[in-house]
């Protein structure tokens, strides 16, 4: 079989590419403590621990324990080696990726190409409805989007098993980036047998069988969710941590008590109005680096009064953005003024509207825009702005929905919600607003830019538009950067002029980290902080 791999690769004209391996890189002379478990904490409980399942980062973050991808992250952000342990493409449209003979799963068995293909299959066929499968057709893999329209059938998925350890992957377009989307949960691969075994109990203590560095022995809903080493992982030998506690709880300030109290050694966030305070009080621990991410409020496109563009622009350009960035939350975060974020490689914004006027100007031209569209004292706006609940989102519902009864007269009934059931009148379109983010999968615009094409399953302002289609379409096949960026500038007017979003601010990473925990990738501008690179030092 190497010598049927070797021929293709000579067919290819492909020339072999690896990069560096990834696991706990400890200093010289670093000094460990005699117990390495650490306890994180995490803003909801998962909704799923089926990669093609996750849809927000609660999932995500213990997903990236139980399994891995063909490619990973380093604390940069730079994509290196993860089951895959080099790949390469003459085209940047076919793509070979060589597997390590040492990748296992927990179980013991070998992961093959096999595996992927099975688990790329099942994440784009319709029947298995993933919330993810539009980012197979992003990636560009041959077939993709047909098949998830139920157009073809999902064998004729862009990826195939040259042999056991050779991947195959055949695109639509050239994407010299995929690599790096190589290393999204949604690309992971999960265990056929498993599956077929246990049917959607799967996920369970004891029935789940992962190829990451930790497996679940302990899972308790609303409590915590338990992991110990694999022993079967490729870089095992490297890992440090024995057990990994992911601790569930919403409110800021509960977790943040809870790590004063020494029950937490990470926390996912922290009370915005307790940051001075916990600077002061804990010097060396408060961390607030920038992220590739936005927060943002999505208004229903299909229904009701935010169906018209007229009152989408309206509510967003009557948001005062720096009130929100400098006042109600002030750790660092920057005002939002698109989608795309300051932060995000390759991209050169041109000034928006939002940026060349004045709040009072925008304001004035809002409240024209309300008129316009038939709303005033004898017929005032009633609208549900949804959340889910939490501190800091809760603070910042009320500051925005006493703007739009200030500025517009708009009436605001607030409604929190827990996650999963966000998550259902968010899937269902059970909103008027409804507060989001997104964090990027990759550092480069169409990762933003992209969830809002129509169809797209995290499109959840159920836009569409057939020019912003058009514009991202064309940014995803073209391969001069400027070119792209032109693109991506357009798409962004379109966005700004159709409102269906309302930015609100850029993230910054804000999380409370133990001094003696060593090894967190704070510099990751998408927050990937794999267990397997954590250490905690004697203390």
């Amino acid at each position: 079989m190497k010598s049927t791999f070797r021929q293709t690769l000579i067919a290819l004209g492909l020339a072999a590419m690896a990069t560096p391996t990834l696991a706990a890189q400890l200093p010289a002379g670093a000094q460990l403590a005699s117990q390495q478990e650490i306890v994180r904490h995490i803003k909801d409980e998962p909704a799923s621990l089926d990669p093609m399942k996750a849809v927000g980062l609660p999932e995500i973050q213990v997903i990236r324990d139980l399994f891995e991808g063909l490619t990973n992250q380093d604390a940069q952000g730079n994509i290196v080696p993860g089951v895959a342990e080099s790949w390469s493409s003459s085209d940047n449209k076919t793509w070979i990726f060589t597997l390590r003979s040492s990748a296992k799963w927990s179980s013991g068995e070998p992961v093959t190409a096999q595996d992927f293909v099975y688990s790329w299959q099942r994440l784009v066929e319709p029947k298995n409805s993933s919330p993810a499968a539009w980012f197979a057709g992003l990636a560009g893999i041959s077939n993709a989007r047909a098949i998830t329209k139920g157009e073809m059938a999902a064998d004729r998925l862009g990826v195939s098993a040259i042999d056991a350890q050779h991947l195959k992957v055949t695109l639509d377009r050239p994407v010299p980036w995929f690599p790096a989307l190589a290393a999204n949960v949604a690309l992971f691969p999960v265990p056929q047998q498993a599956i077929a075994r246990e049917g959607d109990g799967w996920t369970a203590p004891g029935k789940l069988v992962g190829n990451g560095a930790y497996q679940l022995v302990d899972r308790v809903v609303n409590e915590k969710i338990v992991l110990a080493r694999n022993p079967h992982y490729w870089d095992d030998a490297h890992s440090v941590l024995t057990k990994v506690t992911f601790i569930p709880i919403n409110e800021e300030s509960s977790a943040t008590k809870r790590y004063r109290a020494g029950d937490i050694d990470i926390t996912e966030s922290f009370p915005k109005n307790l940051y001075a305070q916990l600077k002061k009080t804990l010097p060396g621990e408060v961390y607030t680096p920038d992220q590739l991410g936005t927060y943002y409020y999505a208004f229903n496109t299909q229904k009701g009064a935010t169906a018209d563009a007229r009152v989408r622009k309206a509510l967003s350009w009557s948001i005062d953005r720096r009130i929100i960035a400098e006042k109600v939350l002030g750790t660092g975060e920057k005002p939002a003024w698109r989608f795309t974020p300051d932060v995000t490689a390759g991209f050169k914004p041109a000034q928006s509207y939002l940026e060349q006027h004045s709040q009072q100007e925008l304001n004035a031209q809002a409240k024209a825009l309300l008129t316009a569209a038939g709303y005033g004292p004898g017929r005032p706006l009633h609208l549900t702005l949804l959340y889910n609940t939490s501190e800091s989102h809760q603070k910042i519902a009320i500051a925005v929905a006493s703007m739009w009864k200030k500025n517009l007269g708009v009436a605001v009934t607030l409604q929190n919600q827990e996650w999963k059931t966000y998550i259902d009148s968010r899937n269902s379109g059970n909103f008027d607003v409804i507060r989001a983010s997104w964090v990027g999968d990759y550092n480069e615009p169409s990762t933003f830019l992209s969830l809002l094409t129509s169809g797209n399953s995290s499109n959840i302002a159920r836009f569409s538009n057939a020019d912003y289609d058009a514009v991202i379409n064309r940014a995803s096949s073209e391969t001069q950067a400027a070119a792209r960026n032109i693109d991506y500038n357009k798409a962004e007017q379109i966005l700004a002029d159709q409102a269906p979003i309302a930015p609100i601010y850029q993230y910054t990473n804000g999380r409370l980290i133990k001094p003696w925990v060593k090894g967190y990738p704070i510099t990751n501008p998408e927050d990937v902080a794999y267990s397997r690179e954590l250490w905690i030092e004697k203390h």
